[in-house]
């Protein structure tokens, strides 16, 4: 459907539009022959209309006083046709500029008279002959310069600028230049009335230009000119070419560098739909964080599967990766994360390493004299320019991959951790060579604070609710016609990109992602093996870091051959019970069960959880006893706990939970646990990194 209004709309521009779409004959300059004689009457075509109607009217003349000499009813009819076919002229002209109307009267009143004339009088009666021999040539020459004039690319806003199209949606005294016709895209500059309009005007009329022209809202998009209030550029794109699926098929560059642009998709006009991570110095472009935001069915899975497919199959970059949707979408490639988290707990250890590893990346970079991280950073240096040695020879470091840090869902983590939890990582990660992905559905000021919105420059907006399309786009983006409330869902994998390294007005362009279907599992999962053998490893320098704050729970990328990623490791089947040897404990195999139980303690009467007594066990005791629940629980990888994860511990050593919450607090003291974003909730400091 969208191809045939395109169509139609390409053949029903009105005649004096000046957004004409030329065909292919036209713009290379084809004519109707090769010679120099068919050069010549193709440029000589469009201005013969106006000598053939002078002459026309001549042998007009002739005919009718060869039929009409005699005749008073002929004159009488002659008369009355010439007033009608000029004021049919004149309401004719309405929708027109006011100049070709005037021009248009004007030649038919003259030419209808001079007819009336001819035919009762005579063609050489009198003056007529004359007037003939010298009018008609130049009403002939008016039409062409008009023509000329109208064409000249030097003055768009002169008065032989076509004003029809505007006029009709309510800009009359705007004025459109020479349209450049491109495969699929055609760009008019437009000035608007001084004084009078300003770019707001032209973007709150585009919806009427796309009704005007028969063309989805979409089509239509105004580029303003960042120099001017007036002056701007009208882009039209009258085929969509979204409408057919394209299939993912693989990367774009499998084994380049994180630096060159990622390719997701494509444009509506067929160019590809890319964008970059990190900064380049000498391009001037900075590095970026990216939002990634959609309504449910919107095709947010498959935007972030392209871009997370392109990231893998380059060689100097790492992926810590959350997703609470236990890897639904992203199994195929999660061997080939560095790190692979599913939510809650793990997320926030994530979170803490996170804002641990960006001090000790960014004081590495300065002191290999990276201002900002670029390829290079990521091998190792060799070079006197970047060394961190006082004496100025290479140093030999290992080098340092860019970092991705992606929060899938982020509204879960939002939700659990504070709407602030992205802020100081999204404030100060860009210079330390990483670049942070949050998804979510709604980044409403709700779920996420306006410090860590103003801080994701990049922006992946899928279609949404109408409502919402201002928490996703900025008013310049939305006022150049960009519309994702226009598709909600109904065309998955539809998007603006918004990001440093693509051209402004490319902004309100709409792309749309490859698709993935179940065809592309199969190269997903040789992505993710290539990644393993041939994608770059933990710098020591970010391992050390993130080490220091996550302890066990951060294991590294799964090593080629293991049977699954390193991450589920510790999520094993229950080992088959072995029902031979002693049926008790080996601790009680000493007990007699015929002797006496032992007398009370003191502290027997402490309350404990869901009971009325308990034991308080000596200070040396109690320490020894703490110190050693929280290595289970480092060494099991969970490095967040609070009260609650204390509750089965407690119960079989028979202690009481206010005792639990004084040594949390005296831990937090001595440097063994840190307080997270949630209250009643602790990070517990990995041994070495509290010694």
């Amino acid at each position: 459907m969208a191809r045939n209004n395109s169509r139609r709309a390409r053949h029903d521009f009105p005649d004096d539009g000046m957004l004409a779409f030329a065909g292919p004959g036209l713009l290379s300059g084809e004519g109707g022959g090769g010679s120099v004689r068919g050069y010549l009457l193709h440029r000589v075509k469009p201005h013969l209309p106006p000598w053939l109607a002078v002459g026309a009217t001549g042998v007009a003349g002739a005919l009718g006083h060869w039929r009409w000499a005699d005749s008073a009813a002929a004159g009488v009819g002659l008369t009355l046709s010439s007033v009608l076919l000029t004021g049919a002229t004149w309401w004719a002209g309405k929708a027109t500029s006011q100049q070709r109307r005037l021009h248009s009267a004007i030649t038919v009143a003259a030419g209808s008279a001079w007819l009336t004339a001819a035919c009762l009088a005579g063609p050489t009666a009198g003056p007529l002959d004359d007037l003939f021999l010298m009018g008609g040539p130049v009403v002939a020459l008016s039409w062409n310069v008009r023509m000329v004039l109208r064409r000249n690319d030097a003055d768009p806003q002169g008065d032989g600028a076509d004003k029809g199209l505007l006029e009709k949606v309510g800009l009359a005294r705007a004025m459109l230049g020479t349209a450049k016709v491109e495969p699929n895209r055609v760009t008019a500059p437009v000035a608007l009335a001084a004084g009078e309009q300003t770019n707001d005007d032209m973007a709150k009329s585009l919806g009427r230009i796309a009704s005007a022209l028969d063309l989805p809202t979409s089509a239509v998009r105004y580029n303003p000119d960042p120099d001017s209030s007036r002056r701007g550029e009208l882009v039209i794109v009258p085929e969509d070419m979204l409408g057919d699926v394209v299939e993912w098929e693989g990367p774009s560059n499998l084994g380049g560098s994180i630096a060159e642009p990622l390719v997701i998709g494509r444009y509506d006009d067929g160019s590809p739909l890319q964008m970059w991570l990190p900064g380049d110095p000498e391009a001037g472009r900075n590095s970026t964080h990216v939002l990634v935001a959609g309504m449910s069915g919107s095709g947010k899975g498959d935007a972030a599967l392209n871009l997370l497919t392109e990231i893998l199959s380059r060689r100097d970059v790492i992926v810590w990766f959350s997703d609470p949707k236990a890897f639904q979408d992203f199994a195929p490639l999660r061997p080939g994360l560095d790190w692979a988290v599913e939510g809650g707990s793990p997320t926030e250890v994530m979170v803490a390493a996170v804002q641990a590893a960006i001090p000790a990346r960014t004081r590495w970079l300065g002191a290999h004299g990276y201002r900002q991280w670029v390829p290079e950073a990521a091998e190792q240096q060799t070079s006197r320019e970047h060394t961190c040695r006082p004496d100025g020879r290479p140093c030999g470091c290992p080098g340092m991959p860019f970092l991705v840090a992606w929060w899938e869902e982020a509204a879960n983590t939002l939700r659990n951790m504070g709407d602030d939890a992205f802020t100081g990582i999204t404030q100060e990660a860009r210079s330390a060579g990483m670049a942070a992905f949050v998804s979510l559905q709604r980044p409403s000021y709700d779920q996420m604070s306006t410090s860590t919105r103003a801080s994701l420059p990049s922006v992946i907006a899928l279609g949404c609710d109408p409502r919402d399309e201002g928490f996703v786009l900025s008013d310049d983006v939305l006022a150049a016609g960009a519309r994702p409330g226009a598709w909600g869902n109904r065309r998955p994998g539809y998007c603006y990109v918004v990001s440093p390294g693509i051209p402004e007005d490319r902004y309100a362009s709409p792309g749309r992602t490859f698709r993935f279907t179940h065809r592309a599992v199969e190269v997903m999962e040789l992505l993710a093996q290539w990644a393993q053998r041939n994608g770059a490893t933990t710098d020591p320098v970010t391992a050390g870091a993130v080490s220091a704050v996550a302890g066990t729970a951060y294991t590294g990328r799964a090593q080629p051959g293991d049977e699954q990623p390193a991450p589920l490791r510790a999520v094993q089947e229950d080992e088959p019970m072995d029902n031979s040897g002693l049926l008790v404990d080996p601790e009680d195999a000493g007990i007699d069960p015929e002797a006496d139980l032992p007398g009370s303690e003191q502290g027997d009467d402490t309350p404990i959880f869901g009971q009325e007594t308990g034991r308080k066990p000596t200070p040396e005791e109690a320490r020894q006893l703490f110190a050693r629940a929280l290595e289970e629980f480092e060494s099991n990888g969970q490095m967040i706990v609070g009260p609650k994860d204390f509750m089965d511990w407690c119960e079989r050593n028979n202690l009481s939970r206010p005792w639990v919450s004084a040594r949390l607090k005296e831990a937090a003291e001595n440097g063994r646990l840190e307080p997270t974003n949630t209250t009643g909730r602790w990070r517990i400091v990995p041994t070495l990194a509290a010694a």
